[in-house]
């Protein structure tokens, strides 16, 4: 009986297990599905599996699966390595530093400004729009000294290299008119404008379209033209936040409204396939974010939006987190709820003003903002969500969804760190490694005839994550 049970129980010769009969491409697609952890765990059954899991082709594919395409632009130097991939991959997981850099700038026509050449740079600015578009920066608008909105468009080249040094190009175009607080997005290589606040402190609830030209002969084209939205749209605003959620729609959320007040609604503008047609819809669900200005709304990749921070009804500032998710066929937002243990002592998350952008990884990286006390950061922060995405889209999650790991990672910074600023904007490159910072609130040299002590910032930085592959 003892014979009978043992030979029925290990039905393969030299007990040997039915997954080492599968075929190689067969495992390595059953690997892929798998999350990190299983894969390592995996790797300690045999030497057969150990050498799978190492290999250069699996850690490609999980470089692609977990961090996007744009992860093969940063392999150009690393093929010299053994298993680059793999320490790509563990360069990004383990992300804890950035390298700051202030960027020099050139006068349009090539020269240094000598012999009495005015310099054609943006003007100091805050609460602007910067955008990286078709391998541009774009930047418009915004607030400056003396109360003044501005109306001009400025556009540098980057292209796929770095450059230490920028050239602006100033567009004269007239439109969109003088604003701040606008928000900027881009969508299908196009930039999507709206609302604002102008020089009579009057808000805004206009669309624009802006097209963005590179061309070999003639430079850098840029075009704006009002949007036709029909008669449905959402109420004027500024300082509210937005962000495209795909290829053909913009999600906004909040502001400051008419009379000072701030609002709590979500629109969602949906674009025909030429971009010359729009159609506002109010998003209507409970629950949602409490009414605020001057937060930030984030795509983090599929079919959900990060909100963070921002300035609510009774001008406390926030640090709440949450999530808008337009899977199943319907829209929700859902609170993400976190434990501050793991926050630095002397150390706070509440910003308003502060930026917020999708960097390689599927996290983002928030810089800057004030306090409630006005107090400005130059504190840089990293939020990983991946462990709620997976709840989310494991099912009806609870809302509001805790979150059980470390969400948020304090960064160091190197090199030539921006000063403490609020209201600045920032954008990252296509390859989501490179950060541009430009302009916001800083403080000054205090004079008796200022009592804030404060000063618009017109300097241009970038951040590079510090990747040792």
């Amino acid at each position: 009986m003892a014979t009978t049970s043992s030979s029925s129980n290990t039905p393969y010769t030299n007990g040997s297990s039915p997954i080492s009969t599968i075929a190689q491409d067969h495992l390595f697609s059953i690997l892929l599905l798998l999350p990190l952890d299983s894969i390592f765990h995996f790797a300690m059954t045999c030497k057969k599996f150990r050498n799978l899991t190492y290999s250069d082709t699996l850690w490609e594919s999980l470089c692609v699966r977990d961090w996007g395409n744009s992860v093969r632009s940063l392999t150009a130097d690393a093929k010299q390595q053994q298993f680059p991939w793999k320490k790509l991959y563990q360069q990004i997981y383990q992300l804890d530093s950035v390298y700051c850099r202030r960027l020099l700038l050139t006068h349009p026509q090539g020269g240094g400004g000598g012999g009495g050449e005015e310099l054609m740079f943006p003007r100091p600015r805050a609460s602007h729009s910067l955008n990286f578009v078709n391998g541009c920066l774009v930047l418009f608008g915004g607030g400056c000294e003396g109360g003044r909105h501005l109306d001009d468009t400025w556009v540098a080249y980057v292209g796929n290299d770095f450059k230490s040094i920028l050239k602006w190009n100033k567009i004269v175009s007239g439109v969109p008119s003088g604003r701040f607080g606008h928000s900027c997005v881009v969508i299908s290589d196009c930039l999507v404008l709206f609302g604002g606040i102008n020089d009579h402190g009057a808000r805004q609830n206009d669309t624009w379209i802006g097209q963005v030209t590179v061309h070999d002969a003639f430079g850098i084209t840029l075009s704006w033209r009002l949007l036709d939205v029909g008669s449905i749209v959402p109420p004027p605003r500024g300082a509210h936040a937005a962000c495209s959620i795909d290829k053909r729609r913009m999600l906004i959320h909040g502001g400051i409204g008419l009379a000072g007040l701030r609002l709590g609604d979500t629109w969602v503008l949906e674009l025909s396939e030429n971009l010359h047609l729009g159609v506002w819809e109010e998003i209507v669900t409970h629950p949602s974010p409490p009414s605020r200005s001057g937060h930030t709304l984030t795509r983090v990749g599929g079919n959900q939006t990060i909100l963070f921070g921002g300035r609510g009804l009774g001008y406390e500032v926030l640090n709440d987190v949450w999530l808008f998710d337009t899977s199943e066929g319907h829209w929700r937002w859902v609170q993400l709820l976190f434990d501050l243990q793991n926050i630095p002592q002397g150390l706070t998350l509440p910003r308003v003003g502060h930026s917020a952008n999708l960097i390689i990884g599927g996290r983002l990286l928030i810089y800057g903002g004030e306090d409630s006390y006005r107090h400005r950061k130059d504190d840089f922060w990293m939020l990983d969500i991946s462990s709620v995405t997976s709840i989310m889209q494991s099912g009806t999650p609870p809302n509001p969804v805790r979150s059980k790991t470390k969400l948020w990672r304090r960064l160091k910074s190197k090199g030539d760190n921006p000063c403490g600023r609020s209201f600045h904007r920032a954008c990252v490159d296509p390859s989501g490694c490179n950060l541009y910072i430009f302009g916001g609130m800083i403080d000054g040299l205090l004079h008796p005839a200022e009592a804030s002590g404060l000063r618009f910032d017109g300097e241009l930085f970038l951040v590079e994550l510090l990747l040792q592959c």
